[in-house]
């Protein structure tokens, strides 16, 4: 995830009903001003570790665990979504997590066992709209997780869900859910099923849970019948301007330069897989084997995902070090630095000088290209001017972050499965 906060406003939620679906803002915030664009990339670089060492635990023992994005205080931090929980509603802040589907949210009584957030807890015994999950629901973890066994009458299903760099637990609840910043536009939709977390390690300080917007029936996307979604995220320098996330019908490209690839069936993996056939640095197609991103038959390793919750894409070795000679290759006058964090960085001649002229990268996907600027792979950063891309780690797959995905208009197509893309200015869309 991109390390700066986004507050979300979500200003229609009934989905199923709805003709036009949900807008979201999601507004760029900086927890500290001061935090210069080379502590960006390293905190950037933390996270996205985290993050790959927990898609390495899952694929080793066989669990998929949710990997999770959390920064230190006084840090950008995660992508927050600002909603209500409960009637009468309280309001909290969660990370919106495309990388995973439970919804939760610390809930009292906690003890010692919660960590610091920016509001109250919910305590679900004051709302008149909370209820237990029960075990035999179709959303309860415990239903899932029975293999066709039937859970005793009256069970309470209790849950342990580990991330990246923390867990949670707790027992499973139904709620009504509260979205939109004013009353005019407040939108309550009942019956969402959620994780009440009693006990939290202390990783998650700053947030009051996650929300969600994967691909599994859990996530706020099922919950709410959202067969489609968007987001277009403005650029990472611009810290004035607003994203905007789209649920349901009102998720569209209407852009000229529309392409779509079809999404890779992975049963075994909830992310969002694509098929990428090779990459470009301007004109000049790289040496890369066809089948260097593709998914193992067994679904257990390789492929390629796209993922709003990283922030430096990485990609299998053989391919990185095809990009990372061609950049060398064109930037002869500059010298290399290994400070910048990054594993390629360039020295320019002062903190104010522009870098040099950069041509287009294209990502070859099935069906459509994607064309990156030289702004959405390379960055400055205090006199450095690094690539954003970096090996990934042997089995996992290949990445594409967020960084890339800035100033284009992303649409997941969950009924037609498909992933479509233009160049936008997201600050105007």
């Amino acid at each position: 995830m991109a390390p700066v906060i986004v507050l979300v406003s979500l200003f229609c939620a009934t989905l199923a009903s709805s003709t036009t679906g949900a807008r979201v803002e999601l507004t760029r915030i900086h927890s500290d001003p001061g935090v210069t664009a080379s502590q960006f990339v390293r905190d950037a670089l933390r996270r996205d570790m985290h993050r790959h060492n927990a898609r390495q635990l899952a694929a080793s023992d066989g669990t998929v665990s949710a990997p999770i994005r959390k920064s230190p205080p006084n840090t950008p931090a995660e992508y927050m979504m600002t909603l209500a929980i409960g009637t009468p509603p309280v309001s909290y802040q969660a990370t919106a997590d495309t990388g995973s589907d439970l919804i939760w949210t610390q809930c009292a009584p906690c003890g010692s066992q919660c960590v610091q957030q920016p509001t109250p807890l919910y305590n679900p015994s004051s709302s008149t709209t909370f209820s237990v999950l029960p075990c035999d629901s179709a959303l309860s973890i415990c239903a899932a997780e029975s293999a066709g066994a039937t859970p005793p009458p009256g069970c309470t299903c209790t849950y342990n869900q580990t991330y990246g760099l923390g867990w949670t637990s707790g027992t499973q609840g139904s709620e009504t859910f509260t979205f939109g910043s004013t009353p005019a536009d407040q939108a309550r939709v009942p019956g969402i099923a959620f994780g009440c977390s009693n006990a939290t390690s202390n990783d998650f300080n700053g947030t009051a849970g996650i929300v969600g917007l994967g691909r599994g029936d859990l996530s706020l996307v099922s919950q709410l019948s959202a067969s489609k979604f968007s987001y277009c995220l403005t650029p990472f320098q611009d810290t004035n301007s607003t994203s905007t996330l789209l649920l349901g019908p009102s998720a569209a490209l209407n852009a000229t330069g529309v392409r779509s690839t079809p999404f890779v069936d992975n049963p075994t993996q909830p992310h969002y897989y694509l098929n990428l056939t090779g990459i470009s640095l301007g004109t000049t197609p790289l040496s890369i084997a066809p089948d260097a991103f593709a998914l193992k038959a067994n679904g257990t390793a390789g492929g390629f995902i796209i993922d709003s919750g990283t922030t430096i894409t990485t990609l299998v070795d053989a391919a990185y070090q095809q990009i990372r000679a061609a950049v060398l290759s064109l930037v002869t006058t500059l010298p290399t630095s290994t400070e910048g964090g990054l594993d390629l960085c360039f020295v320019l001649p002062s903190p104010t000088s522009a870098p040099p002229a950069m041509p287009d990268m294209t990502l070859h996907f099935d069906g459509g290209d994607m064309v990156l600027p030289a702004d959405n792979y390379m960055i400055s950063a205090s006199g450095l001017w690094c690539l954003m891309m970096q090996t990934g780690i042997n089995g996992l797959p290949s990445i594409l972050g967020n960084y890339q995905q800035q100033n284009m208009h992303i649409l997941y197509d969950l009924s037609q499965e498909t992933l479509s893309f233009a160049p936008a200015r997201c600050s105007a869309l």
